[in-house]
């Protein structure tokens, strides 16, 4: 006993005795919506690992309001949402006290869709129909840009709203197209049904390229240190989900039973070429870009600066 009450008094003097593990730092994160492919590298980064790696413990979060993730945000309710960049612009504008400091998915991945065996070919053949839309706002200037860049006008076609029910309604017939449907879930999601769908891409028809989603943040911790160290793991997440695709797909579909069908299976490959590979890294020219466009289609009134809403995260070295 003499000899073990040494032993150990030597270790504490050395600081060799043990140490409990560093707990590690909690964050939330409000998805844009349930989990789905678009979440591929968030879902890898918490079950591979990645993000405890960072020491971080990531609770993603479903929405009950595909809307309150931002309000969330700025309300203090979560650490972290998951938003659109045009949505972004236009919560700035109202003051929500916002920044963005990534990218999850950096190109669009809104269309317009129709039937391809249906009478619309091209954009033209959109004059005089029945166009179905989920949301008013973004949507709108969307389709009018769209429009215009074939000399029509959102006069010249008539919108009905069908809610979240894109596919069925252009199915159903009872609109001709769908504005706002994912070219990597909707078109698929229509081929499952057996109908062909044809998509018009907003970056090849007048709207400005975007960033689809985005990681945003109050403004007031835009300097935390432990958003850089989510967006290093989400980096390192989405580059071993681009070089193990197959490994990646069986990790992400075990997440959730819901998550292992064709649908999902499908979407889950058609979105890896649109996640961003360097998450943190802030084009300029796009924001400032798109947010002319939004004043121009007077869904802002002033254009601020950039650094006041979106940023680059300092890294860890």
């Amino acid at each position: 006993m003499p000899r073990l009450l040494a032993s150990l008094a030597l270790a504490a003097a050395l600081g060799l005795t043990a140490l409990p593990a560093a707990a590690a730092d909690k964050l939330s994160v409000a998805l844009d919506w349930f989990v789905n492919p678009d979440h591929a590298p968030l879902v890898v980064a918490r079950d591979r690992g990645f993000f405890a790696k960072a020491g971080l413990d990531v609770d993603l979060i479903a929405p009950a309001d595909p809307a309150a993730p931002p309000r969330l945000v700025a309300a203090g309710q979560a650490d972290i949402a998951i938003s659109y960049q045009p949505s972004l612009h236009m919560a700035v504008a109202e003051n929500l006290p916002l920044v963005r400091f990534g990218t999850l998915v950096e190109t669009p991945l809104n269309t317009v869709i129709v039937l391809a065996d249906g009478p619309v070919k091209t954009l033209k053949d959109l004059k005089g129909r029945k166009v179905g839309y989920s949301v008013s706002g973004f949507e709108d200037a969307e389709l009018g840009a769209m429009l215009e860049s074939v000399g029509l006008s959102l006069k010249d076609v008539e919108l009905i709203n069908v809610n979240f029910a894109l596919t069925a309604a252009l199915s159903a017939g009872q609109v001709d197209a769908v504005v706002s449907g994912y070219r990597n879930f909707e078109l698929t999601e229509l081929d499952l049904a057996g109908k062909k769908g044809r998509a018009f891409f907003p970056e090849e028809a007048g709207v400005p390229p975007y960033d689809e989603l985005i990681y945003i943040a109050r403004r007031d911790r835009a300097a935390d240190p432990k958003l850089g160290r989510f967006v290093e793991a989400v980096e390192a997440a989405t580059l071993w989900l681009t070089n193990n695709p197959d490994e990646a797909w069986a990790v992400f579909r075990k997440a959730d039973p819901k998550l292992d069908d064709e649908l999902n299976r499908r979407a889950f490959f058609d979105t890896l070429a649109r996640f961003a590979k360097r998450p943190a890294a802030l084009d300029a020219t796009r924001y400032t870009r798109f947010a002319a466009f939004l004043k121009a289609k007077k869904l802002i009134d002033t254009i601020p600066p950039l650094d006041s809403y979106a940023v680059v995260p300092k890294l860890p070295n």
